[in-house]
């Protein structure tokens, strides 16, 4: 089955087509230039890029598939979560192409998707696993039984961890955007140098609100004033206090759940000391480690698609009505607090 796949939740334009579980194009177009200036993503910049971007985005992914669109037999799009208006851009677009195409068409979870990438990789998880959806906008730990069916472990309390890389490096006047830059600074750096703390030790939650406060506090106390040798230390100390916990709690909610294999996805997944502590650990504790190759952490359509297909596949459509929502828990709200554990 052909399917196009269409992601717009924040910042990057996606389109993709899947067939079979094999992608046979990505497209991503990125608004990282537009929003550099003002150090994060500007919703209202968002939403006009990507009316800018997206038929193009979806004539390259449809030309790099060596198809046209009426090979196209369904649509995935993302419908949450997200910025809303950003999300309405896609999801218009896909509902026209569904309807002049008179195909079905399905929407589509993005951090549901996010899990979904893992499969895209040459080697696949198989279920059950646990799952750290880790972006700029959600810091989750899943059990995750099938494509569908998912059981809340852990949470952020307040930032995400990728929230946190972005204030941090706006806070140090490092650029946009900030998790890739502390990423490559932090390489020269010591991430023993600085004792950031580590919260919510004893729970499976997550909280990044005090180490912000933390470097906040720093900086004050210096004047703001680092060589460049100690501000490669403050950064490095600030990426492992990040790294530490979402590596210990998300190992712990695999073997406390005697689950054998783990999946690490979302943007911040792409982080190079994040990933380098996940193979090391989860290797001393006897775990198999899935993260998706690089440009399949960051937002993309291939994920979208993939998990479209199945969707598909298995009788599940969406009618023209189908509206954006920026709120989409994998796990109803309701039912999370009994299903925690």
């Amino acid at each position: 089955m052909f399917v196009l796949g269409i992601e717009s939740s924040c910042d990057e334009t996606a389109a993709a087509v899947v067939n079979n579980g094999n992608l046979l194009s990505n497209v991503i177009a990125s608004q990282i230039k537009d929003h550099s200036a003002y150090g994060g993503v500007v919703p209202e910049i968002a939403s006009r890029k990507h009316i800018e971007a997206i038929s193009a985005v979806i004539t390259q992914a449809m030309a790099d598939a060596g198809l046209i669109l009426s090979s196209i037999e369904g649509i995935a799009v993302t419908r949450g979560p997200g910025l809303i208006g950003s999300l309405l851009v896609g999801l218009s677009t896909a509902k026209a192409l569904a309807y002049g195409l008179s195909i079905p068409l399905v929407g589509v979870n993005h951090l549901e998707g996010h899990i979904m990438a893992s499969f895209l990789a040459e080697k696949k998880p198989g279920f059950p696993f646990v799952a750290l959806v880790v972006s700029g906008g959600h810091t989750n730990v899943y059990l995750v039984k099938n494509y569908h069916e998912f059981q809340l472990l852990g949470q952020t309390r307040d930032d995400a961890a990728g929230e946190a890389f972005d204030k941090a490096a706006k806070l140090l006047n490092l650029g946009y955007p900030g998790g890739v830059v502390i990423d490559r600074m932090a390489k020269k750096g010591n991430p023993g140098a600085f004792d950031f703390p580590r919260a919510m030790k004893d729970s499976p939650d997550f909280s990044f609100s005090g180490l912000k406060t933390s470097l906040l506090t720093m900086v004050k106390k210096l004047g703001g004033h680092f060589t460049e040798a100690e501000l490669a230390d403050v950064v490095a100390s600030y990426q492992e206090a990040i790294v530490d916990v979402l590596v210990d709690k998300t190992l712990k909610a695999a073997v406390n759940h005697h689950v054998a294999q783990v999946v690490v996805c979302g943007g911040v997944a792409a982080n190079s000391r994040l990933r380098e502590r996940f193979a090391t650990a989860a290797a001393e504790k006897n775990l198999e480690l899935f993260i998706p190759p690089m440009i399949l952490c960051t937002d993309n359509a291939a994920m979208i698609g993939a998990l479209g297909e199945i969707m598909l596949k298995n009788g599940r459509s969406d009618s023209l009505d189908l509206n954006a929502v920026s709120r989409w828990p994998l796990v109803p709200i309701s039912a999370a607090g009994e299903k925690r554990g």
